[in-house]
Order: C-alpha cells, then structure tokens, then sequence
C-alpha cells in the first residue's frame, strides 16, 4: 500500500511538473515548437490539455493599434488552439518604463508585459519573470538572432521571448546633397551641412547617443549589480587617452553652426540621427530625396575611427504564477504573439525590426531602408546593459562641455569631471539611496540640479523652497537615479508649473506606484 501511495504522489508531481513555465522540458510541443502542459491520459495536444478559460492582463506598446493588432493575434492564436479561451485585458505602456512599474509592484503587474532589454537584470532579480521552459527556450535559441537571445539572457538562462532587434540609431539623410562619398565622412557632412544652410541634427546631449564618440575610440561603460539589485562598480574609460580623442571628434560637430541637438523634428534638416520610430517623419521630409545608412567616421591626427551605437531589444515577459495550467497557457501564448507570423504583421503594421531570422530574411524587411541602415550600423554597435540610471544624466554632459570647450584641457576637465561625478555614485548612503529629491528646469536649472527633500512624517516629503516659472517642469526622482521618478505618474511625464511663485513640492508616496506631488506656496 505505502508502495502504491509513494507512487501515485510521484506521478501528480510529474504531472505538476510538466505544466511548470521554468526549467527543463516541460511536456508537448507547442504549434509554435515550445513545450506547454503534460501528457494527461495520453492526450498529447497541449490545447486540450490546457482547455479552459483564462483571464490574463498585459502591457504593450502605447503606440497607436498595437492593442488591436495584440487582440487580434490572440484571436488567432485560440483559433489554433481550440479549447483555450482567453480573455485579455491589454493596456498600452511603453515598453521603456514597464520594467520599472513591474519592479515597483510585482503583485499587481500584468501577466505578460512587454519591455527594453535594458530592464532584464532588475526584471529577473526582483523575481518578475517566469523563465521558459527546455522546449520553448529551443525555439527561441533556433529562431530569433543572436543579439536578441543574449538580450534575453541573465546568467546562462534566457527568462524572456525576444520580440524584436530594432532599438538603435543611424543616420538618415538628403540624397540631393550628400554623395556616397560624403556619407563616409563626419567632416564632409558637416561642410556640406554648412554650405547649404541644413541643419546636422545629432542628439550629442543625450548620453545614449554621446557614446557613439567614445565607442569609435573603443571605450567601454559596463555596470556591475550584486544579487539585490544594487549597483557595486563599474568599468568606465571614457575618461582616457582614447576618450579625449572621442572629445575631440565630437568637439567637430559640437562647434559647427550646422549642428543641433534636437533630433526629434525634421524641420530644416540635411542628416537627422535617429531610429525606426522616426522613419515616418523622414520618410515625410525628405521624400524621394532620402537615404539612410549607418554613422560616418571621423579623424583626429591622422587616424579615423567608425562611430559606434547602442544596440537593443524590445522583449515580452512572462510573470511567475501560481496557478501552473495558466503558467503553461501564458507560455504558449508568448511563443506565439513574438512566433515570425506575428512578428512580419508588427513590421508590416509599424516598420518594427523583426528579431525572428526568417522575418528579418524575407524581402520586404530586407528592402526596407531604416531596418538595412540599423543592420549595417548593427556591426558596430553594442548591446545596452544594465545602466545606472544617474549615468545618463552625467554622460548627456559631454556632449555640452564639447561644445563649450576653448582648449583641450577643457576637454580633459570635462572627461575628470565626469569621472568624478561617477565615482560619488558609490558613495551613496543607504538613506541618499532611499531619499527623493526634485530635479527639472526649475530654479534657474537645467534638469542638471536635484533639490534636497526631507522625510516628514514617514513617506512624506518635501523640498526646499524652489523659485518657479510658469511653462517650467519638473519631476521627482528617488537616489538620484531616474530609476524610479513621478511625474504625471509613476515614471510618467513632466509635471508642468502652472504659475510664478516660489513653492515646496510635497511628494505623499504609497511606496509602490502611487503618489500625489503638491506645490506649497513657500511662506
């Protein structure tokens, strides 16, 4: 009897087992190849080992109709499994701050969610992702491109489904005015830029595209987080013979009257440095006169060097479940929203960059001229990681203090400075970690200043008193990292001063995602 008792537990938790989203081969294949459910009275098809109804909740992009085209994939997606009913509750958020609302309330988070690779590692350690099981991860490995998968990969276990490998930037440009020649050249761009009155538009005060100067000259910025999510060091040398020479080519752009740091308007444009998501906007203002292709090079003593990039990824995740049918539905149901049918209807709907090999081979991916210009800047690119999120506030400096510089020990000193900025970030105490401070164009700043708050009863705090002008923002933002901020919202938009006046910002944080920020009238 103790025999026959011993084995039939055994044979419930394999069957458990089979349903589980991690881990090992977890049963039958999928219609898209993953593994999803067990073998249930010798019935090997996953939909009818699944039968049921399922009530799930998910996150997409905010853009206009990804959450039509999302149900409508659904839709499809019971038709080829019949018996499995889902009814989907589909909110569009954008996939740069999902990983942050997700991470700030991993409870209330939707079951599947879409988000930047740059998110992953918090993702995983604050145990927000369910890792696909041994089949599925097969499917994933075989059918999407190299940089995706690794996108996807925190230690050697791949936790997401790679969606797409379109988060980058290269150059779009007049093919009236610029040659093939030209187009080689940061310098020639520039002069041609100049003698026919356009504008070179290259966002050098955004960090994320300031380090394309310092990745030509083979500087690195990799950050190192421990097990809790903390930033404990970082291999930086920007600040570097080979930075200074990064300097010195951006000092070239920077000084040009031709140049303009707004790259999200075409208006008066010759070269606009952008991504996929303004190739509608391109597209508008250059017309039949556009090209694109990838970054230029530029010389400095003789020596030339390829301007680099941040390569990223747009992935889908899954949360972790109690309930393990639903885990396995959840699983199958991401396999098949990022599967290449799916991902041709994206590109097809919205010019979005399949990371599926099949879809990035077919003709109308290969004949698309945005998508063969972030391939081509591709092989120089590398992948973003995890960043702390202060770095971008301190590398978008460079790109002024190029432009500002009256010598090369200016230069220097703006490459010292920077270096010493990063190195106060690991001088941070437990309690600044934790503080909220008040940063935007307010007081006579430039979103270059936090404003100290004080803690006041517990959750509550608020600011010095803060000069302010109608037409100005702000947000507030805790250890002075733009990890976690409020605005309009948790992570939102910019909170607009209404008036002139001199204010306290009270900031009453629920500690997860809610808050409500008050301007005082300073006494």
């Amino acid at each position: 009897m103790k025999t026959k008792i011993l084995s039939l537990i055994l044979a419930l938790v394999m069957v458990v087992s089979c349903f589980a989203a991690c881990g090992g081969n977890s049963g039958a294949t999928t219609p898209n190849g993953g593994n999803a459910g067990g073998n249930q009275g010798g019935n090997t098809d996953p939909a009818a080992q699944l039968a049921g109804t399922y009530d799930i909740t998910m996150w997409v992009s905010e853009k206009e109709g990804v959450a039509e085209l999302t149900q409508q994939q659904i839709d499809a997606f019971e038709a080829a499994n019949p018996g499995i009913i889902i009814n989907a509750s589909i909110e569009g958020v954008t996939e740069a701050d999902a990983g942050s609302k997700v991470i700030a309330d991993v409870a209330s988070a939707p079951d599947i969610y879409c988000f930047a690779q740059d998110q992953m590692a918090r993702l995983v350690q604050a145990a927000a992702l369910a890792a696909p099981g041994k089949g599925a991860c097969e499917t994933i490995t075989a059918n999407n491109d190299a940089g995706s998968v690794a996108a996807a990969t925190v230690a050697g276990t791949i936790y997401a489904y790679p969606m797409t490998s379109d988060n980058g930037y290269y150059m779009y440009y007049d093919t009236s005015i610029f040659s093939d020649e030209d187009v080689e050249s940061l310098e020639a761009l520039i002069a041609k830029c100049e003698q026919n009155n356009v504008k070179f538009r290259y966002p050098l005060e955004n960090g994320w595209y300031t380090a394309s100067f310092f990745f030509a000259t083979g500087c690195v910025s990799n950050w190192t987080m421990d097990e809790n999510g903390e930033f404990i060091s970082i291999d930086d040398t920007f600040n570097s013979p080979e930075g200074l020479i990064a300097m010195k080519g951006m000092e070239k752009l920077a000084k040009s009257p031709a140049y303009d740091s707004n790259a999200d308007i075409f208006t008066d444009a010759g070269i606009v440095i952008t991504g996929t998501w303004a190739a509608t906007d391109a597209a508008n203002h250059f017309g039949e006169n556009l090209g694109a292709t990838d970054l230029p090079s530029f010389t400095v003593d003789g020596t030339t060097y390829h301007l680099g990039s941040y390569t990223g990824n747009k992935l889908m995740g899954v949360k972790p479940q109690t309930d393990t049918k639903k885990a396995a539905v959840l699983s199958m149901l991401a396999q098949y929203l990022t599967n290449e049918e799916c991902q041709n209807q994206r590109f097809t709907q919205f010019g979005w960059g399949p990371s599926n090999k099949n879809a990035q081979a077919s003709e109308a991916v290969q004949a698309d001229v945005s998508l063969a210009a972030l391939a081509k800047q591709g092989e120089y690119g590398l992948p973003q990681g995890q960043i702390h999120g202060s770095w971008w506030d301190i590398a978008k400096l460079l790109g002024a203090d190029a432009k500002a510089a009256a010598s090369e020990a200016d230069l220097q000193t703006a490459l010292d400075e920077y270096d010493a900025t990063i190195a106060e970030l690991f001088k941070l105490t437990p309690e600044q970690r934790r503080a909220w401070t008040v940063i935007g164009s307010v007081g006579g700043t430039n979103w270059d200043t936090d404003f100290t708050m004080t803690e006041e009863p517990e959750n509550t705090w608020t600011s010095v008193a803060i000069e302010m002008k109608a037409g100005e923002e702000f947000k507030v933002r805790q250890g002075l990292s733009w990890d976690n901020n409020f605005g309009v919202e948790f992570n939102g938009g910019n909170i607009v001063v209404e008036a002139d006046g001199t204010y306290q910002v009270v900031f009453v944080w629920d500690g997860a995602q809610g808050a409500t920020i008050t301007l005082v009238p300073a006494e």
